[in-house]
């Protein structure tokens, strides 16, 4: 809703330069009188992503999404949160930030890995920057994820056989059976390690205000 007050009635303007948007100049009837007021109902379209054909369809994270085409820091209103660790591999710039921090080869190695992917976490907050917090986060997780998977089996493959096409980059069984479990304890705690950073993540009071903040206004 846009309000346009002029003391005189005769020509008016409205324009919309936030939105790039401009409405031409229109004349109503002349009344000399005091100040009046005119109310426009404008209608501005939503900002459209770029899409593609997914393989992989799921209701709370857009994987349609053409993600080579948008920055994601640029325009983080076609960011969602998703489930657990939807999208790590996708959103950009920030996969090409954090990725290459991000290892859980033994302690020593998964220690250095969560602490600067924390400290990355740390300095996104600081900057305003919630996507890549949440990236940030979303890499820890994943961090406790695939170690705890190598920690209980061979290779780190859990499941006998492919994973269907159509489920492709979706988390399950999908009908598989799971092999058997093993144990490493060097593993099991490069997955410790992980845990104990990504639930600090999730912790942090400005991280949860501004994800609940997040998806209230953009679902």
């Amino acid at each position: 809703m846009i309000t346009y007050k002029s003391p005189l009635i005769g020509q008016s303007e409205v324009l919309l330069s936030d939105r790039g948007l401009s409405m031409p100049t229109f004349d109503l009837p002349y009344r000399p009188t005091t100040a009046s007021q005119i109310t426009l109902s404008v209608d501005i379209p939503a900002e459209l992503p770029p899409t593609r054909q997914a393989r992989v369809t799921s209701s709370s994270f857009a994987y349609d999404l053409d993600f080579k085409q948008i920055d994601f820091r640029q325009s983080p209103q076609f960011y969602r949160v998703g489930r657990g660790e939807q999208g790590v591999l996708l959103v950009e710039p920030y996969k090409s930030e954090i990725l290459p921090h991000w290892r859980f080869k033994d302690p020593e190695v998964a220690t250095l890995s969560a602490d600067t992917i924390f400290a990355l976490f740390e300095d996104y907050l600081a900057a305003d920057d919630f996507v890549g917090a949440d990236m940030a986060r979303k890499f820890l997780q994943m961090g406790f994820t695939r170690a705890r998977r190598y920690a209980n089996h061979q290779g780190g493959k859990k499941y006998q056989g492919s994973v269907p096409l159509d489920k492709k980059g979706l988390s399950g069984a999908h009908g598989r059976e799971e092999l058997p479990r093993i144990h490493d304890p060097v593993k099991a705690e490069a997955a410790r390690i992980f845990k104990q950073k990504w639930d600090q993540a999730e912790a942090n009071p400005q991280y949860q205000a501004e994800k609940t903040t997040f998806k209230a206004r953009f679902g």
